[in-house]
């Protein structure tokens, strides 16, 4: 890996490890629905020129239907109920369970796909991996918080399942436009209740927290992710994926003093090494589509491939295409 592909992969593991402790501290102040559409709206204004000068959105027109789908089932829905669980549950278990997503996509992806294959280490990894949300909700928490679970259970499918409509319907669509299409869709849906229920006052720290989000979480993120896909290619760029759990849970212990609970020393061994297994198989799209939707939203857009010049995914599977492979 070349420095530039190294200083890339650092960046993302932190970048996409850190929004479960800027959603954890942003929520004191701000309502779920309003904080999704600060996050979306900032970043999608962000990204328009970029896509707008590619030429992208309009591109994206003619899978309009599918993008609105996507954008419901990736953005809408997960990132909301992802909101309102942390106004209960730590930065740190919501990071783990959402790290659960693989998981689930290594289950419906082959059912979905009329592929299924379940060796002895795919279910080893599965029951190892469920073994460690079991432990993490068993001994960490309890009552209410059981609601926030489902919650991020929510966005763990959510995650699992955008991955899946973008490589069965959107594939041929450019990335960049599909981001920025699904930002401008998720603020315009909020904005009705975002912009009535605003914070009468957000202290310095929520307000910092709900800007990171939106320009380095967000719009940053999704850039810096297409530049890594094509420096280092989409089989390597899945292992951020194992990496945003651990950085999440450091985040919040350091910042947010949250404990390091026998939930999550049982847990977060068992679930990262379960999605590893449950996930891993040939190189190509198929194993790297079903390990990214763990990784903070949308970064599988480009793993269907690598990116080309405008930053369309290229698939692996097409002939003559190896750019990316090997590096």
């Amino acid at each position: 890996m070349s420095r530039r592909g190294l200083a890339l992969f650092l960046a993302m593991s932190v970048i996409w490890g850190i929004p479960y402790l800027l959603i954890r501290v942003a929520v004191r102040d701000v309502p779920p629905p309003t904080l999704v559409f600060l996050r979306t709206a900032p970043a999608a204004l962000l990204l328009l020129p970029l896509a707008l000068r590619r030429g992208q959105l309009r591109a994206v027109l003619a899978g309009w239907r599918w993008v609105v789908v996507y954008t419901v089932v990736e953005l809408g829905v997960p990132w909301l109920a992802l909101s309102r669980a942390e106004q209960r549950l730590t930065s740190s278990a919501s990071g783990l369970l959402v790290a659960s997503a693989p998981l689930v996509a290594a289950v419906v992806y082959p059912l979905a796909t009329r592929t299924t294959h379940f060796d002895r280490r795919r279910t080893a990894g599965l029951l190892m991996g469920f073994a460690g949300v079991a432990a993490l909700v068993g001994l960490d928490l309890r009552g209410a918080d059981l609601v926030s679970v489902a919650e991020v259970g929510v966005t763990a499918a959510g995650y699992a399942c955008g991955p899946l409509i973008i490589s069965r319907r959107l594939a041929d669509l450019p990335g960049l436009g599909v981001v920025t299409a699904s930002l401008l869709l998720t603020a315009a849906g909020y904005a009705p209740v975002a912009l009535t229920h605003l914070p009468r006052h957000l202290p310095v720290e929520g307000g910092e927290a709900v800007a990171v989000l939106a320009v380095v979480c967000t719009a940053l993120a999704f850039v810096l992710f297409f530049e890594l896909v094509g420096e280092v290619g989409p089989s390597r760029s899945v292992v951020i994926t194992y990496l945003n759990p651990a950085v999440a849970v450091l985040l919040g212990i350091a910042f947010l003093r949250e404990p390091f609970s026998a939930g999550i020393a049982a847990g977060f061994p068992l679930i990262v090494a379960g999605s590893v297994l449950a996930t891993a198989g040939r190189a190509g799209a198929g194993s790297a589509e079903m390990a990214l939707p763990g990784a903070q939203h949308g970064d599988h857009l480009a793993a269907q491939g690598v990116v080309d010049g405008d930053h369309r995914a290229v698939g692996p599977g097409v002939p003559g295409d190896d750019r990316g492979r090997g590096r």
